[in-house]
């Protein structure tokens, strides 16, 4: 009885195949024909997400957690570190560095569709006993996963987290850049900028001489205008600058004139005294 149970697919699970498993072949094909890394990428998570959704369905919990936090989560942050350093915009170069290296690729997929449709073609299960008794003998799902990941697959587990490493230490080999010419000297930026007649002093920090001293706030010159060469060139582009000049303006004038006020009381006092003084 608990063979026929096993072994029939109820109308929910039948609709949910078919529909998140197309899902998953278009996202996989996706990944492969995008032009964009960043598209790719965003593809291959949907992708590996639909195959958590299949895990849980199916009673496996761990190994959907594991595919949403571990494949999803981490791995996916990593290949979009990887676009971020080489560059989203950073356009492929088209020319082989080795000859014929397309056809070796396409002749090694094919060969590896025909061994897993022979693979697939050649099985034969009669029993479909679930993984009620797979996990019920180790008291779960998690136990018998880590009593065969840590005893019978453990050589296999290790190399797989060795792999990793190695992609990770690849990637930061691959998206680092020599240095081509020798670093200038502040002497020497100063003499340049000497020569150039620009900006002899460096420049002033964002706020400076305004009432903040936030990055989006443009350092004032001494006459009270805004500098924009203090601001960073990608909030100005994105408008996100506030423009204080006019209160600072305002301020400084009030400023001046209570200051003159107070030049004046004095000076007035100081006559008063210099008066009382002579009598």
């Amino acid at each position: 009885m608990n063979t026929l149970a096993a072994s029939v697919t109820s109308t929910g699970e039948a609709v949910q195949f078919w529909v998140l498993g197309t899902i998953a072949v278009i996202g996989a094909l996706c990944t492969i024909l995008m032009k964009r890394a960043v598209h790719s990428a965003l593809c291959l998570a949907g992708t590996m997400i639909i195959l958590a959704v299949f895990y849980l369905a199916n009673g496996a919990y761990f190994l959907g957690v594991v595919q949403i936090v571990v494949y999803t989560g981490a791995i996916m942050m990593l290949f979009l570190f990887v676009v971020m350093l080489v560059g989203v915009t950073a356009a492929d170069s088209l020319k082989e560095t080795l000859k014929g290296q397309r056809w070796l690729a396409a002749a090694c997929g094919l060969g590896f569709g025909i061994l897993l449709i022979a693979g697939i073609g050649n099985a034969s299960l009669k029993n479909f006993n679930g993984l009620g008794a797979a996990n019920s003998a180790h008291g779960g799902n998690v136990e018998g996963l880590a009593a065969l990941i840590f005893t019978k697959y453990v050589f296999a587990f290790e190399i797989t987290g060795a792999l990793l490493i190695t992609a990770a230490v690849g990637a930061m080999v691959l998206t680092h850049r020599e240095r081509t010419e020798r670093a200038k000297t502040q002497r020497e930026l100063s003499e340049q900028r000497v020569r150039e007649g620009k900006h002899l002093p460096p420049l002033p920090a964002p706020g400076v001489y305004a009432r903040h001293n936030a990055v989006d706030i443009a350092g004032l010159l001494p006459d009270g205008t805004p500098s924009e060469l203090t601001v960073n060139r990608t909030l100005r582009d994105r408008g996100q600058i506030r423009d204080v000049s006019t209160e600072a303006l305002d301020d400084l004038k009030a400023l001046e004139q209570r200051s003159e006020e107070r030049l004046g009381r004095d000076k007035d006092a100081r006559d008063r005294d210099g008066q009382e003084a002579k009598r």
